[in-house]
């Protein structure tokens, strides 16, 4: 009989995951990991059933109706099996609810975030629309708007899937994604005195979903990005349906195919002012930061599975008559990418800590501050991260990672959004130069000072203290040369990104005990052996490179 190669098999994503049960061994408390792990445990049963679901069933996509059989516009959008149990598998395990629980305290982010890294891959990318609901609910409660916060809050972060509302977060117009300040859309009001919004959005993520946010500028108000207003809008009305909406397309994307990503006409949909008539960008910032930490802790999640497949999959192909595992270079390359994720993970989870303390006003200034700076730091690594590593992880599977029915270009494909939503890697860096005008290195000097600070060694505190110093010198001296310091400005970002995260890794080694105290040991000896200074002040100028 002609020999048949044995798939790769899904560990399980919670009990088998090495990385997740050492960090919750060392940062969750014992009295709250019940309940926990309970959640985790299903929502890790869901993801195996969901891969199975995929290995077996062609795979599918949304599909959008415009006309019904009779010539009414209905804009109907079929969804993928995953997402018709997106709200079940959100209210039911706390996927919203659990960031915003007063009792659990600063805790909630974190037990609402490993929540996600479990679910992530498995939702088909349902996790985009619930990043947005938690921005749009985190920027709701942020602008004081009471009316608003009692009629969208108790849908956003229901626990029943049958009053579960998404929120979309309408933004992009063809004028650009970052840059806003050209948009287009206007808001009028009506005869009765009510606004509407008029206009084009050219990339709305999620278009599902029954709320969003949207910037809009007033009819009659003065040109640029502070002249723009933040709305609300809902997206249906009484009967269910569109309210002054119609669906132009679909986006026929590279990968996150199974995200419904529309383009959309609005046709006098009423919205509400969330605060104000100006300034909207700043009060969608909120918005933005919650979303970053959702890339990040998603691109970790997207490593993991990549990393899981190729393990067991080295396990299962004999090559030169034994299996990969045991081939020293192959096995090298599965451990340099475990380090990666390792470090990628602590650090991700490092902001969600900050962030939940911030948020209940358990953050030092430093730790604020630090959290400003960290923030678009871990989603534009991680973002880098994720694609290299899903393309690492295909080339562990030889051809069978170059063929569409195993499942593993998808993981590539669908990578690739990590770096380019929220923000472009280089976009980020100019927000981390925006954070350091602020602030500068001191906050983040103060906070990777108090992390190393159980490792008891010397060597890792040089190592981070001379990158942080080599950043602190450019910085410095391309004070006066606003090109020079925007031109190094990814490389500083990548720089402070690996101090963080060796910070990190050291402070988690010298806690570490029994078993686990080696092995993250030498996660932390691997990772510092790659380099932490990515700076390089002899590379020539862009300008003559590109003439």
């Amino acid at each position: 009989m002609a020999f048949l190669q044995d798939a790769p098999r899904l560990p399980h994503p919670f009990r088998e995951d090495r990385s997740l049960q050492d960090w919750l061994s060392l940062h969750v408390p014992a009295g709250r990991q019940e309940a926990l792990h309970a959640d985790l445990q299903a929502l890790a049963d869901y993801a195996c059933m969901a891969y199975a679901r995929r290995m077996h069933t062609p795979r599918k996509e949304p599909v959008l109706t415009q006309w019904d059989a009779w010539g009414a516009r209905t804009d109907r959008i079929e969804l993928t099996p995953a997402w018709r149990e997106g709200p079940g598998l959100t209210a039911r395990h706390g996927l919203l609810a659990a960031g915003h629980d007063d009792d659990a305290g600063a805790l909630g982010r974190v037990e609402q975030f490993l929540r996600v890294y479990v679910y992530h891959v498995a939702s088909e990318f349902y996790t985009c629309p619930l990043a947005m609901t938690d921005g749009a609910a985190t920027a709701i409660k942020a602008s004081g708007n009471r009316e608003l916060a009692s009629r969208a809050l108790p849908h956003f972060l229901s626990r029943d899937p049958d009053r579960l509302w998404l929120s979309g977060q309408w933004m992009t117009e063809t004028t650009g994604g970052s840059d806003v300040h050209a948009t287009e859309t206007v808001a009028r009001k009506d005869d009765a005195g009510n606004w509407r919004l008029y206009g084009r959005k050219w990339f709305t993520s999620a278009v599902v979903g029954e709320a969003a946010l949207a910037l809009a500028r007033p009819e009659g108000a003065d040109t640029g990005a502070d002249a723009l207003a933040l709305f609300y809008v809902e997206t249906r009305d009484a009967d269910g349906n569109w309210h002054h909406l119609t669906v132009d397309r679909l986006k026929d994307k590279l990968g996150t195919r199974e995200l419904p990503t529309a383009e959309i006409q609005l046709q006098g949909i009423p919205a509400q002012p969330v605060a104000g008539l100006s300034h909207g960008v700043r009060q969608i910032t909120p918005v933005l930061n919650i979303t970053r930490t959702w890339n990040a802790v998603c691109a970790v999640a997207s490593m993991a599975r990549c990393i899981a497949l190729a393990r067991d999959y080295a396990t299962r192909r004999m090559a030169f008559g034994k299996p990969l595992i045991h081939q020293p270079l192959h096995a090298r390359t599965l451990a340099d990418m475990q380090v990666r994720f390792e470090a990628s993970f602590a650090l991700s989870f490092h902001v969600v800590t900050l962030l939940g303390k911030a948020e209940h006003g358990q953050a030092t200034a430093e730790e604020e501050a630090a959290l400003r700076l960290l923030t678009p730091l871990a989603k534009l690594w991680t973002g880098k991260l994720a694609v290299a590593l899903a393309s690492e992880a295909l080339e562990c599977f030889g051809g069978a990672g170059y063929v569409e029915d195993t499942g593993l270009p998808q993981l590539l494909r669908d990578a690739q959004v990590y770096p380019i939503w929220e923000g472009t890697t280089n976009v980020l860096s100019l927000d981390t130069l925006r954070a350091l005008s602020s602030t500068g290195l001191a906050p983040l000097r103060a906070e990777l000072e108090r992390l190393m600070k159980p490792s008891g060694h010397a060597s890792i505190r040089d190592r981070v203290r001379s990158t942080l110093d080599h950043a602190q010198g450019f910085l410095e001296r391309h004070a006066s040369d606003r090109d020079s310091l925007q031109a190094g400005a990814r490389q500083l970002a990548l720089s402070l990104a690996r101090c963080t995260a060796a910070a990190l890794l050291a402070g988690q080694a010298a806690r570490a005990g029994g078993p686990h105290a080696k092995r993250m040991r030498a996660v932390l000896d691997t990772f510092l052996a790659h380099g932490l200074d990515c700076l390089d002040d002899a590379r020539p100028d862009p300008d003559v490179l590109l003439a």
